[in-house]
């Protein structure tokens, strides 16, 4: 987010204010340093459980449809029961499901701690950043939360190489446990810091009961169809069609019932017939599929590749979160200055020009080449995430603005559910049938990313012209 240049924003920013964003951005970073440490463990994991890939990667991608699932929820739970008191419970909430995490006795029950501990997950970011806003006033809301969004930028930087060291010199399971100390650090900090809840909770809004019984079943079926696809005998199976069409079905009835409630619907459909928010929100679900089923596939690569240890994996992933890093510092005065279409359809391609070498994985590329490739690749995602949220908001009125900001996360999170599940589910019909190695294996799955990539340049193209208007290119989340 750019920095206000209004002259109060100049002034020394208040302590308090400070010793709260400290205390709220440390939880948030937490739960994305899990996320991406996850994707170290997964060949652990899965020679620990004696599970195949398309089992495993229940892990990762149900903690990522747990987590867009809850998102919507935010707002409304705030408003019920007080931003401070929901926060204090997602953390609790966060530690309780990193401590069962570790304790896990199968990977049914992993997975079934993993939700849980991303119902925290989910929560933690939307009410923190409610809560900075409103302890700092319009004037230097967009100063904190700029500020803020900087460490949480290092954030993937840390998680493969902590996720590495841990699963190297300990075991997964401290991949969970190392979460707790911090968490419990904080809590008492966040019950004294963080201002008391006040007249927002006078006036509360109906929770969309149907809208989550809908939304919720129909998002879970379809991803869970896609993992049948690939364990079931493809996509024509009985059960795999039964699985997706009653999703669809289900996703299909939240549309119409999202349009008769109107404002009362968890995600406002109707801001999807805008040209700019329809844009950008395609983007940023394929966007979401793209980044995080890299964290899941590029480490398997230099494992089962290049047979690295998870810590050395860890720190060949480096290049691409510093490259990440300085993309999207750079974004918002790019964006600025050249509009946010422009921006994006660059950073696309040059996401799409660092995976290519990827995609030659059976022809050996040098060691060099790799890491050049994760740097751009990391320029190219960093400089797409801020200025395609960006856009999406200028498309909006400010009083659609948290509609607008839910409706951006959730399908972003399911983008990445959905990216998760089918990459995988290639990659382990490619290795089934190897005969040359893991290879081409992963070059296949690379090439499917690649597509990807590319398709994302469709709705990047629509960007409306004249976006350079808006003023705050949003930093990711």
């Amino acid at each position: 987010m750019a920095a206000d240049t209004h002259p109060s924003t100049r002034e020394k920013l208040d302590p308090r204010l400070t010793r709260i964003g400290l205390v709220l951005i440390a939880a948030p970073i937490l739960a994305t340093v899990d996320a991406t440490a996850v994707g170290v463990a997964t060949q652990a994991m899965t020679a620990h459980f004696h599970a195949s890939l398309a089992d495993v990667q229940w892990v990762a991608t149900g903690y990522l449809l747990a987590i867009a699932m809850v998102m919507p929820l935010s707002g409304w739970l705030s408003e019920r029961y007080g931003a401070k008191r929901m926060w204090i419970s997602a953390v609790a909430l966060f530690t309780v499901g990193s401590a069962l995490c570790g304790l896990a006795w199968s990977l049914p029950a992993l997975i079934g701690f993993r939700l849980l501990q991303a119902l925290g997950g989910g929560l933690m970011n939307p009410i923190s950043q409610a809560i900075v806003a409103r302890a700092a006033g319009p004037s230097q809301a967009g100063r904190v939360l700029g500020l803020l969004s900087i460490p949480a930028m290092f954030a993937p930087v840390l998680g493969p190489v902590l996720g590495g060291l841990v699963v190297q010199s300990l075991d997964w399971r401290w991949i969970f446990y190392v979460n707790l100390p911090i968490c419990l650090t904080v809590l008492p900090l966040a019950a004294r810091l963080l201002p008391a809840d006040g007249a927002e909770r006078d006036a509360v809004r109906p929770l969309d009961v149907l809208g989550l019984l809908l939304l919720c079943p129909g998002a879970a079926a379809v991803i869970y169809g896609l993992s049948l696809a690939g364990e079931g005998g493809g996509p024509g199976a009985p059960i795999v069609t039964a699985v997706l069409g009653a999703g669809l079905l289900l996703i299909g009835g939240y549309v119409l019932h999202a349009l008769r409630a109107g404002d009362a619907a968890m995600i406002d459909v109707r801001l999807f017939a805008r040209r700019g928010f329809a844009a950008a929100t395609a983007t940023s679900f394929l966007l979401g599929a793209a980044l995080y089923s890299s964290m899941v596939l590029l480490p398997l690569f230099y494992q089962q590749v290049h047979h690295t240890d998870a810590f050395r994996t860890g720190l060949l992933l480096i290049p691409q979160a510093i490259g990440a890093a300085i993309g999207a510092f750079a974004a918002g005065r790019l964006a600025q200055r050249h509009g946010a279409r422009t921006v994006v359809l660059t950073g696309l391609l040059l996401m799409a020009v660092g995976t290519v070498v990827f995609t030659q994985a059976s022809a050996g590329p040098a060691a060099w080449s790799l890491t050049v490739s994760l740097v751009v690749q990391g320029l190219g995602l960093g400089s797409v995430m801020g200025p395609t949220m960006g856009a999406a908001y200028a498309s909006v009125d400010q009083r659609e603005t948290p509609r607008a900001a839910s409706a951006l996360n959730v399908l972003n999170r399911i983008g990445g559910s959905v990216g998760t599940a089918i990459f995988l589910i290639v990659l382990e019909n490619r290795l089934a049938g190897a005969q040359a190695g893991p290879a081409p294996a992963f070059g296949v799955t690379f090439g499917w990313a690649l597509a990807l990539v590319l398709l994302a340049l469709v709705p990047a193209a629509m960007f409306p012209r004249g976006d350079r208007r808006n003023p705050e290119p949003a930093t990711a989340t």
